[in-house]
């Protein structure tokens, strides 16, 4: 009876890469226009990623954390301020400055560029 040892295998392979994954996000921030929650996932996925990934796509998910987090804040004071007539006018700069920041992501990703200013409470 022979011992041999289970030859390693090889480690196992991501079905989306990095890049795909940091667009996912982009792509979860437009569809929480229509369904919120999954601007929820897509900070999620940003923050895990964040730790482990090149410059490159670093830049996009600490911009993607950003725009979140800010862009909650801009949402928050809008509804507040919706009892007094200047709230539509917030809520209507959340959603085009929400808009903006995910286009100009996805162009640059497309383009294997790093967002400029990541940390910008503007459009980066």
């Amino acid at each position: 009876m022979s011992t041999t040892e289970p030859s390693p295998s090889p480690p196992p392979q991501s079905m989306v890469s990095n890049k795909q994954l940091a667009l996912v996000v982009y792509i979860l921030y437009l569809v929480s226009y229509v369904v919120g929650i999954t601007a929820v996932i897509g900070v999620v996925i940003a923050q895990v990623q964040v730790g482990q990934a090149d410059p490159l796509l670093r830049s996009h998910y600490q911009f993607q954390i950003r725009t979140f987090w800010i862009g909650l804040f801009y949402l928050v004071v809008g509804i507040i301020l919706c009892l007094i007539v200047i709230g539509f006018a917030v809520l209507l700069w959340w959603f085009v400055w929400t808009l903006v920041r995910c286009v100009k992501g996805v162009l640059a990703l497309n383009e294997n560029r790093p967002i400029e200013n990541p940390t910008s409470w503007l459009f980066g």
